[in-house]
């Protein structure tokens, strides 16, 4: 336990992220997939259900013992806030509505935020279509770590804290790495987000707000299903940025193990990628890919090679256009 890790710089890559390209060669060959894009009309009854089960479970936690309600948060609670974030992802590509309704989508995000317990549909729409467009992007794209993080968390312990406390980090990295004005939808999301939890609590006490509040904390740092942060886009193999998931978690996550695809087809709902790598399976077959976010999250700890360095970055060119 301790030895520090051999990276001590990103990976830095002159070269555009490969997906673009890859997208033109696929719908070339196969122009059908232009079929599969447009809104998932299953989105927005499924992300109802999800809120309407956080708001009973809101309810049955009230009268628990401490022992059970934080053993129901980390085996439940955290599971389904995790998802929903996942779910205004889905969301932040206007899958519920469409294109042409972008601002319905917007709303409908605020109203999953609500059982998450933190304002977060706003800002993450903002950062999370610059992470598309411009992949590694050195001070845009903020899903990369910061110096600090490379530096800091490079021995197994200190990693594993730093998965333990990613909600902390995705928060504060935007502010440090490529700070936005406050928009009026933040304040909105912001606003709704308090009002909800403050009526939580004087409707059904501390109980309900301690377990959406904790679960979303432990939902996003050492979970299962937070695997999919280090899996996506950390280099476990030199050269390769992008990785897929195919294993059963995908059911609870809106299919985001699909991570080459998704970068490929961002417009594509994730209920519908499973048949973009089935259609065009020559050219993800080849990719490295995982069947264990768990497995993941216990490589990277135990792996001395690898850190928050393990990403790469390169330097845009030409005019950005940021969200």
């Amino acid at each position: 336990m301790g030895n520090t890790v051999a990276r001590e710089d990103f990976e830095w890559v002159y070269t555009d992220q490969p997906h673009a390209d890859r997208r033109k060669e696929i719908l070339a060959k196969y122009p059908e997939i232009k079929s599969l894009m447009g809104p998932d009309t299953r989105l927005k009854w499924v992300v109802c259900m999800m809120v309407a089960v956080q708001f009973l479970a809101f309810y049955l936690v009230k009268d628990l013992e401490w022992k059970w309600l934080l053993f129901w948060t980390y085996v439940f609670g955290s599971c389904i806030n995790h998802s929903m974030t996942l779910a205004i992802h889905e969301i932040s590509h206007n899958t519920a509505f469409g294109n042409s309704k972008a601002v319905w989508n917007r709303w409908f995000a605020i109203f999953a935020n609500l059982p998450i317990g933190l304002p977060y549909s706003a800002s993450f729409k903002r950062y999370h279509l610059d992470h598309h467009r411009y992949l590694g992007g050195d001070g845009i794209d903020v899903d990369i770590p910061t110096d600090f993080e490379g530096w800091f968390f490079c021995t197994r312990m200190r990693k594993f804290f730093w998965i333990v406390l990613q909600p902390l980090f995705y928060a504060i990295r935007p502010l440090y790495i490529n700070p936005k004005p406050i928009s009026q939808l933040e304040v909105i999301n912001l606003v709704v987000q308090f009002s909800f939890n403050i009526a939580l609590y004087y409707l059904w006490g501390v109980k309900p707000v301690v377990y959406m509040l904790a679960g979303s904390m432990l939902g996003m740092g050492m979970h299962p299903i937070s695997g999919h942060f280090i899996a996506e886009h950390y280099m476990f193999l030199k050269g390769h940025e992008t990785y897929s998931y195919y294993g059963s978690l995908n059911l609870l996550t809106f299919n985001v193990g699909y991570h080459n695809e998704h970068h490929d087809f961002p417009s594509i709902p994730g209920r519908r990628l499973p048949e973009v790598k089935k259609i065009a399976s020559e050219y993800y077959e080849h990719l490295p890919q995982y069947t264990s976010w768990v497995k993941v999250l216990y490589d990277f700890i135990m792996d001395d090679t690898l850190s928050p360095y393990s990403r790469i970055k390169r330097k845009l060119k030409g005019e950005v256009k940021q969200e």
